[in-house]
């Protein structure tokens, strides 16, 4: 497999900025400039589809014939598998391009293609992706996620928060919560549940319809479930990981977003790894959550991702 970057004879032109003051443009989460106009807005667009000669070129038309211009683009065609994935990002005049008129041209090219996907995400204009956090006892990750949310470094509304661990009115968690208007659900679980995988089953994935992501603190497929860390030190790795994942009905098996390591030692004990892998589970999840809403993020066969 390879990742290679597809030329075409027009790719000079289609990859140029407008003739116009980049003063106008602003990246997502900048204020606006009244003084500026025309106000650019930034797009992005991921494809998936049967490989076909000419894709990328109508692909960039279709934004350069609205008066848009690629910023950047990448695209990756595995040797053998007949299979195209791109994401381009690129700016646009949403006067002259209208959001809805938008929608319709790329859906186009998914007809014409007979793409398996075809995703277009104005990040400034559409709806944020509304997450729940699931969270287990453990603090680490669910105390990050909120604080980056809190300081708008998470690009999602988060709607509740459900866990098996019953946190009380009294806590930093609970009390942020609470300020913030987030539900907090206390859902009761048994030992057995946990074993049975009862949580999450296969029955509750089917019906929810929509992805979930796992941060495990273990670098998989090495060291699936309980205490990843643990299992590590006992077989005196060098480097620990953590690994956040979609989620299937097999525990800790599913397609694999992204992986973080560090360096471990004879010198280290059960508690620095654990420490370690802490602050590996935290900076994993959240960038897997920003890759995700970002939309780097492709199914690729039937257990692997495309990251762009």
């Amino acid at each position: 497999m390879s990742l290679v970057q597809r030329a075409t004879p027009s790719l000079p032109k289609l990859f140029g900025f407008a003739k116009r003051s980049f003063k106008s443009f602003r990246f997502p989460g900048e204020p606006l400039d009244p003084s500026s106009s025309p106000i650019l807005s930034y797009g992005i667009h991921v494809f998936h589809a049967p490989d076909a000669v000419g894709i990328v070129a109508k692909l960039s038309d279709c934004i350069a014939s609205k008066g848009g211009n690629i910023l950047g683009a990448s695209v990756f065609v595995p040797e053998n598998k007949h299979v195209f994935y791109s994401r381009s990002e690129f700016i646009f005049d949403p006067i002259k391009w209208p959001r809805s008129e938008m929608d319709e041209d790329f859906h186009k090219l998914l007809t014409m293609y007979s793409a398996m996907r075809s995703v277009v995400r104005v990040p400034d204009h559409d709806p944020k992706y509304k997450i729940c956090i699931l969270a287990s006892k453990q603090d680490h990750c669910l105390v990050d996620l909120l604080h980056q949310w809190q300081e708008g470094r998470l690009p999602v509304d988060i709607t509740c928060v459900i866990s098996n661990h019953d946190r009380g009115p009294n806590t930093h968690v609970s009390r942020f919560l609470e300020r913030h208007g987030i539900p907090y659900h206390y859902l009761q679980t048994t030992n057995a549940d946990k074993r049975e995988g009862k949580i999450l089953s296969g029955d509750f994935l089917k019906s929810y319809g929509k992805d979930v992501i796992n941060i495990h603190h273990g670098l998989l497929p090495s060291f699936k479930g309980g205490k990843p860390s643990k299992q590590a030190f006992d077989a005196g790795v060098k480097l620990i990981g953590a690994t956040s994942h979609f989620v299937t009905q097999e525990l800790d098996a599913g397609p694999i977003i992204e992986q973080m390591v560090a360096r471990v030692s004879h010198r280290d004990n059960l508690q620095s790894f654990v420490q370690k892998s802490e602050n590996l589970e935290k900076q994993c999840l959240t960038k897997a959550i920003k890759s995700y809403c970002e939309l780097r993020v492709l199914p690729y066969e039937d257990n692997k991702t495309v990251v762009f």
